[in-house]
C-alpha cells in the first residue's frame, strides 16, 4: 500500500493481479516429451509474470514478455501480462515504462480499473500527483469498492499536503477493508500531523494488532507519543521501529528529539545527527508537525 510509510514512495498498496490461464484443450491432453516440456515452459513464464515464487522483477519481466511477444495469448492475458510488467517496472523505478506498458493494458481493456491504480502509483512516484489523482478517481469510478484506489488516493492527497481529502479517502479505504494493516498506519500519522493525537494513537494501535512489528506503525505511534509529550513511549516506539530498519531517519531524529527532552543531550543529538545524515531535509519536516 507510497506515501510516508505505506505507498507512493516505494511502498505500493497496489495488489499483484494472478493470470489465471486457461490452457487449450491440447494442451491438457498433449502426449510425449516435446508437448510437455512446451506446457511446462509456459507454465514458468506464467508463474514467473505473476511473480511466483518470490520471483524477482527481473524474472517477473522476462516471464510477462515471453507471454506478451509470443503471439498466442488472449487479450485478456496480455491485459494482465502488461499489468503485471508495469509493476514490475515500478519496482525497478522505471516510471515511465511502466506507464507504457499499463497504457497497452488500458487499451487492451479500458475497463479494468487495477490498471488505472497502478498507473495512478507510478505517476504518483514521478511527482505527477494530479495524473495520478486522475488516475485513482477513474478506479473508482469503474469500482467504487476499490479499497485500494481510495487508500492510493489518501496518500496521493497526503502528499500534496491535503490531509482532510486523504482522511476522507482513508475513511473510506478503512470501511470498505478494515484488515489493511498499512491504511490504518497512514491514517493514524496523518492524524498525528492534524493533532487528533487519542484517534491517531487508537488507529496505530489496530494497526499493530493485524500487523506485529511494523517499523512504520512504530514510527507512527512514535511521532503521536511525540506530540503528546510522552518522551519515554516515543522512545520505546523508535526503538522497536529502529530494530527492524535501523537507518529509519524519522524514528532516528524522533528518538534523538524524545531523548534531548528527557536530558540526554549527548545521546539525543548523536540520533539526531545520524538522521540528518540520511535524510537532510528532516528537521524541516518534523518542524511540520510542530516539533522543533
Amino acid at each position: 500500500m507510497d506515501l510516508r510509510h505505506y505507498n507512493i514512495t516505494g511502498r505500493p498498496i497496489a495488489i499483484g493481479v494472478a493470470l489465471a490461464l486457461a490452457l487449450p484443450a491440447t494442451w491438457a491432453t498433449a502426449q510425449g516429451a516435446k508437448q510437455q516440456q512446451i506446457q511446462s515452459t509456459k507454465l514458468e513464464n506464467v508463474a514467473a509474470c505473476n511473480g511466483e515464487p518470490r520471483a524477482t522483477f527481473e524474472a517477473q519481466i522476462g516471464g510477462c514478455t515471453v507471454l506478451i511477444e509470443g503471439g498466442l495469448e488472449n487479450p485478456q492475458t496480455l491485459v494482465i501480462a502488461y499489468l503485471n510488467r508495469g509493476d514490475a517496472l515500478v519496482g525497478q523505478g522505471k516510471y515511465d515504462l511502466a506507464i507504457k506498458d499499463f497504457e497497452e493494458s488500458i487499451k487492451l481493456n479500458p475497463n479494468y480499473f487495477k490498471t488505472y491504480n497502478n498507473r495512478g502509483i507510478a505517476y504518483s512516484k514521478q511527482g505527477e500527483l494530479d495524473r495520478a489523482i486522475a488516475d485513482f478517481d477513474t478506479a473508482i469510478r469503474i469500482n467504487p469498492e476499490y479499497a485500494i484506489a481510495f487508500a492510493n488516493r489518501a496518500e496521493t492527497y497526503e502528499k500534496k499536503g491535503d490531509h482532510a481529502r486523504a482522511l476522507k479517502d482513508f475513511d473510506e479505504a478503512i470501511r470498505l477493508r478494515p484488515t489493511l494493516a498499512g491504511v490504518w498506519n497512514e491514517r493514524c500519522w496523518t492524524r498525528a500531523v492534524v493533532g487528533e493525537l487519542q484517534a491517531a494513537l487508537a488507529d496505530c494501535n489496530e494497526a499493530l494488532r493485524l500487523e506485529p512489528n511494523v517499523a512504520a506503525t512504530f514510527d507512527s505511534r512514535g511521532l503521536t507519543y511525540l506530540k503528546l509529550g510522552q518522551w519515554a513511549l516515543a522512545v520505546a516506539d523508535f526503538n522497536s521501529a529502529l530494530q527492524s530498519d535501523p537507518k529509519l531517519s524519522s524514528s532516528l531524529y524522533g528518538r534523538g528529539f524524545a531523548k534531548v527532552k528527557m536530558g540526554d543531550q549527548t545521546g539525543g543529538n548523536a540520533d539526531i545527527a545520524a538522521a540528518k545524515a540520511i535524510e537532510q531535509n528532516i528537521v524541516s519536516e518534523f518542524t511540520r508537525y510542530g516539533l522543533n
